[in-house]
């Protein structure tokens, strides 16, 4: 119980940043760009640096832990049923439904992530697995789709360069490739002069994101696009009910998982939705509303849903 309630505090710091982005922007700090910048600032230098400086010091065999199986197909499914259900009932464009698939799947693995699986789990490198499996497979895969269904046709060259335009990617990749190093090597190869300020950059990414997630509630009402709102608890629903249930099935029939494991695959595909899938709305200006209203959802719901899996499975 103690670990649950520190978890929930979890919940409760990043409110707190959501709420000191609103009021800057209600009191109009920084001035009407400043939402851009913060986005733009975090997708370019901050998250890559966030990414390669969590990575860079994580043991190689723990980033490739045999439950990012369960993670990845998990998040594969509800993807695709979502999909499925905008093709029978929402009817939403490309976009928008690349939008819709990113906000069921994508997990707030950093700063919620984190806190769960270090006060509810108590290891905070059970996340590695789910940083990398984002960021190398369903951000590029996203984001070329969306490249596609906003800018018009793109050449076969372009969506495999498109990894190349990926900064979270590249930082997650350099991280892996400095962590086997070091493993080889028995020591950590990057000098502190070099780690320290990336570090400390890094550590900017996750409050620009919440603050710029919550610059963007002020002068709008969650669910104002009435025709979303169905698609909008869909998200919530998927993202913090369904795509548990099929961890555990995952986990406990097909990887025969028990105990510590079965609970940490369990409780993690139950966070809620990143706040990155706002970003990205952001940086192709398309599903904004709809992103911002899957995102409050699910993080509103999440912390009721980790704990019922904490008194069930805990």
């Amino acid at each position: 119980m103690p670990g649950l309630l520190s978890a929930m505090e979890g919940f409760c710091v990043i409110g707190i940043v959501i709420a000191t982005g609103y009021v800057a922007a209600r009191m109009r700090i920084g001035g009407p760009t400043a939402q851009m910048v913060l986005n733009r600032f975090s997708f370019f230098v901050s998250s890559p640096c966030l990414m390669f400086a969590i990575l860079s010091k994580e043991k190689i065999f723990e980033i490739f832990h045999s439950s990012i199986v369960v993670a990845f197909f998990s998040a594969v499914l509800v993807g695709v049923v979502f999909l499925i259900l905008n093709r029978l009932f929402f009817h939403m464009k490309a976009a928008d439904a690349t939008i819709g698939a990113l906000n069921s799947l994508y997990l707030n693995s950093n700063n919620i992530g984190l806190p769960i699986a270090t006060y509810i789990l108590g290891n905070p490198a059970l996340v590695a697995p789910i940083l990398v499996m984002q960021q190398a497979v369903f951000t590029p895969i996203g984001l070329t789709v969306l490249d596609v269904t906003t800018k018009g046709k793109v050449s076969a060259k372009e969506i495999l360069k498109q990894p190349l335009h990926q900064p979270l990617l590249i930082g997650s990749l350099l991280g892996i490739a400095v962590s086997a190093i070091s493993a080889k090597v028995g020591f950590f190869v990057i000098p502190s002069c070099i780690y320290d300020p990336i570090d400390m950059i890094g550590d900017s990414a996750v409050p620009m994101i919440l603050m710029a997630f919550g610059m963007s509630l002020h002068g709008t009402k969650p669910l104002q696009d009435k025709s979303n709102v169905p698609a909008v608890f869909t998200v919530a629903v998927l993202k913090n009910i369904v795509m548990p249930i099929i961890a555990f099935l995952l986990s406990y029939f097909v990887m025969g998982f028990r105990g510590a494991t079965l609970y940490a695959c369990v409780v993690l595909a139950a966070l809620p939705t990143g706040q990155n899938v706002y970003n990205y709305a952001a940086r192709y200006n398309v599903g904004l509303s709809f992103a911002r209203d899957g995102i409050l959802f699910s993080t509103l719901s999440s912390p009721i849903f980790i704990a019922i899996i904490a008194v069930l499975l805990g």
